[in-house]
């Protein structure tokens, strides 16, 4: 199996996170994304503090579709330098995790049960 991810990203509004979440999903690149609450955000842009509201995404996926999931993200990202950002699940249920790698599998040929 596997080993599941947890990939954060931030999107500036809500109609560009749901287009992304939407994307991830039905490609079968993520199992679950959280689309959290609209946050502030400050950091350095172009050698100036900048301050945004931006919408956090947290993927859950597994290292496997890691690559797949980042160029998908850059690819609908409107950001010139996304922010995608992927941590190791160290642990974790199993039986979600089990459910994580099913639902991110990638079909093998003649395989029709995905």
């Amino acid at each position: 199996m596997s080993e599941t991810i947890l990939v954060m990203t931030v999107l500036p509004d809500a109609d560009s996170a749901t287009r992304l979440t939407r994307a991830v999903l039905e490609s079968r690149l993520a199992a679950c994304v959280n689309r959290l609450a609209p946050c502030e955000s400050e950091y350095w842009w172009r050698g100036e503090i900048e301050r945004s509201q931006e919408w956090p995404l947290l993927i859950k996926t597994t290292q496997d579709r890691y690559a797949a999931l980042e160029a998908a993200i850059r690819l609908a990202h409107p950001y010139e330098v996304p922010e995608i950002v992927a941590m190791p699940v160290v642990a974790g249920f199993a039986p979600y995790l089990a459910w994580v790698a099913q639902e991110t599998r990638t079909p093998e040929a003649g395989d029709d049960s995905a």
